[in-house]
């Protein structure tokens, strides 16, 4: 499984690395990494708006870890 570790960045840092991320050859799921209040609400908002699965894996001491499959 892929691993993209976003909870150094803010938004819209942050959805602009996972956008650059999701047009690469990913071979199976991405598992997102977050910790900004601000892209914990865009970051599900962009994926569902562009279709993309998803399911919220763990909320643990404010990182958000979600999977995203291609």
């Amino acid at each position: 499984m892929n691993i993209i570790d976003l909870t150094s960045d803010v938004c819209p840092l942050a959805l602009v690395k996972l956008k650059l991320a999701l047009k690469q050859p990913l071979g199976g799921p991405l598992l997102v990494l977050l910790s900004d209040p601000g892209s914990k609400q865009d970051v599900p908002s962009f994926l569902k708006k562009k279709g993309y699965r998803y399911e919220n894996v763990s909320h643990c001491a404010g990182i958000v870890q979600l999977k995203v499959y291609p």
